[in-house]
């Protein structure tokens, strides 16, 4: 009896607590027959290969927020300090300094300046120019007076001889054999994960082109594939018909014509294109009906979610990560900084 008795008590525990009957090499019996292990983990594969993908996901994302968490607590300290040196040298307050460097240059956004950022992000609005008139000249105005601080804080950096040497989170994501322009030992590399479809995409791309023409051979951009399909029925196959292009040394024409006509990528659309481009259509056509380089953009899909990717435009900067439609103002610091770094280790 006291036998019998441990025996339920064992396969009560094993029932209540998974980590013991982990320690069985079988993981159940039916009918007489073991179910071991080794079975289960390959029937679960999929679903566990996205648990442990999530988990490194995760890790990752903890991280950047404790580097950006550090980084943003020294440019504040940083601030502060020049902010007060500046403040003693010329004998009068801090907010008395920030309202004659910033405030007092302050303009009020003109309407065409209103219409213009509404025109150019209206597909995200969901009202008239009428209705947001005044809440997009607030927020011009504000985007104003933090460019003019962040300038003037940039300013005093140079002049009390700031040097920064705690180093941002960074994530390598492979650059080679992927769409790209720039020179290869460019100091600085943007890698864009992005999507034909997406309108946040095409809106960001006349920041990327300021930015190419402001920093020409100091900047090179790295063109990544990242179609979010449950929402982009065509952006599968945009992506597809890109890598096609570049085959044939097409991308960036292609590229381009795609962002700017995004309503119409449809297969044939994506032909029509090709042909405009003078493309080798023989070539081309069996290159993407035959789906030759959708393994290509799944993988792309699957590294840029490893690092940490899920939404479009994301960009990395020398590897730091930065998500959505940025200004250019914005990519332009940090690749502002990218670039004082890297001069202070020459």
């Amino acid at each position: 009896m006291k036998r019998m008795l441990m025996k339920s008590g064992l396969i009560a525990a094993l029932a209540l607590n998974p980590a013991l009957l982990a320690q069985s090499p079988n993981a159940a019996v039916v009918n007489g027959e073991t179910i071991s292990e080794d079975q289960v983990a390959k029937a679960a594969a999929s679903d566990l290969a996205r648990i442990e993908q999530r988990r490194a996901q995760l890790e990752l994302a903890l991280d950047r927020e404790k580097k950006v968490a550090m980084e943003t607590a020294l440019n504040e300290i940083v601030e502060e300090r020049v902010l007060a040196a500046e403040s003693k040298k010329r004998g009068v307050a801090v907010d008395a300094l920030v309202q004659m460097e910033v405030e007092a240059k302050l303009s009020t956004p003109t309407d065409q300046a209103v219409e213009r950022f509404y025109e150019e992000n209206k597909s995200r609005i969901n009202a008239t120019l009428d209705q947001v008139r005044n809440e997009i000249r607030n927020y011009l105005r504000d985007r104003e007076r933090d460019r003019l601080f962040a300038n003037f804080v940039d300013r005093l950096k140079k002049e009390y001889g700031v040097r920064v040497y705690l180093e941002p989170a960074r994530t390598a994501v492979a650059v080679e054999g992927h769409p790209a322009k720039g020179p290869a030992n460019a100091p600085v590399t943007i890698v864009e994960f992005s999507d034909f479809e997406c309108p946040f995409c095409a809106g960001f791309l006349p920041t990327l082109r300021e930015i190419e023409k402001n920093y020409k051979d100091k900047v090179r951009i790295v063109y990544r594939q990242f179609p979010l399909t449950n929402i982009h029925p065509n952006a599968a196959k945009a992506a597809e018909a890109s890598l096609c292009a570049h085959e044939q040394n097409k991308f960036w024409p292609l590229h381009d014509a795609m962002f700017a006509d995004q309503s119409n990528l449809g297969v044939e659309a994506l032909k029509k294109k090709a042909a405009q481009l003078s493309l080798d259509m023989t070539r081309f056509d069996s290159c993407l009906d035959l789906g030759k380089y959708a393994r290509a953009v799944e993988i792309d899909v699957a590294e840029g979610a490893k690092a940490g990717v899920n939404g479009t435009p994301s960009i990395f900067i020398n590897g730091r990560f930065f998500s959505g439609n940025l200004p250019y103002e914005e990519v332009k610091r940090v690749v502002d900084d990218e670039l004082a770094r890297a001069a202070a280790k020459q």
